[in-house]
């Protein structure tokens, strides 16, 4: 989905029949030096914003196992 001249990237593991949706605006990162993150299922919504480095440190532990259920 385009807003504006900003690209929100859906979530791959999103399901087409909604469920718990995230975006993310990954060029935002490059102009703002800040990753944006908000609920697909409601775009109008409230938007997260987040340092680049510690998004790109919270994804790296994520993809290392570092977080438990």
């Amino acid at each position: 989905m385009k807003i504006g001249s900003t690209q929100w990237v859906k979530s791959s593991y999103s399901s087409p029949e909604g469920g718990n949706c995230v975006e993310c605006c990954p060029t935002s990162g490059m102009v703002t030096g800040a990753i944006r993150i908000r609920d697909s299922k409601t775009p109008q919504g409230p938007v997260l914003s987040f340092p680049a480095d510690s998004f790109a440190e919270f994804v790296a532990c994520v993809k290392a196992g570092e977080f438990s259920l």
